[in-house]
């Protein structure tokens, strides 16, 4: 029993120093974020008649911060301007035009067509079914990591 414990305290130092190590987190450290395809829709096939799969990257925490600072609204009280907001739905939206690489809904040929400026209504009228559009702000939160808990990172970490 002794030597188990033994093996176990010996295990926890090596552990304590891996995890003490902060060279880990020095530039270049990190893995790159994977691009991720995921169906959306299935009304958009290829000419096999194979669903097109939309394709995500994760963004990063600036770009973030930039598009909830451009994701703020006026908020008026009898007529006057008493603060701001987050206009949450549109802030969301942002973030999944922006993961979002293909197809990628900023283009001007995609804009032109659908006769908006706006990336986002080019996305609505893309994924005119509420349930694409809603899978579709789903997955590019998913893939940003806004659905993974402390849980699901220690469950992540304790199989890996």
């Amino acid at each position: 029993m002794t030597e188990n414990y033994e093996n176990t305290s010996e295990n926890q130092e090596e552990s304590t120093t891996v995890v003490n190590d902060i060279s880990f987190f020095m530039p270049g450290k990190v893995e790159k974020a994977d691009e991720i395809k995921a169906p959306i829709s299935k009304r958009y096939k290829d000419n096999q008649g194979n669903i097109i799969p939309f394709v995500f990257k994760p963004i990063t925490t600036e770009r973030v911060d930039e598009l909830e600072k451009q994701s703020m609204k006026m908020v008026k009280q009898k007529g006057r301007h008493i603060g701001q907001e987050l206009d949450q739905a549109r802030f969301m939206a942002r973030i999944a035009v922006e993961s979002t690489i293909f197809p990628d809904f900023k283009s001007k040929e995609l804009r032109q067509a659908y006769k908006t400026e706006d990336p986002i209504e080019v996305a609505k009228k893309v994924l005119n079914i509420a349930g694409e559009f809603s899978g579709w702000l789903s997955k590019a939160s998913e893939v940003n990591g806004f659905d993974e808990t402390p849980d699901d990172l220690e469950e992540l970490a304790k199989n890996s």
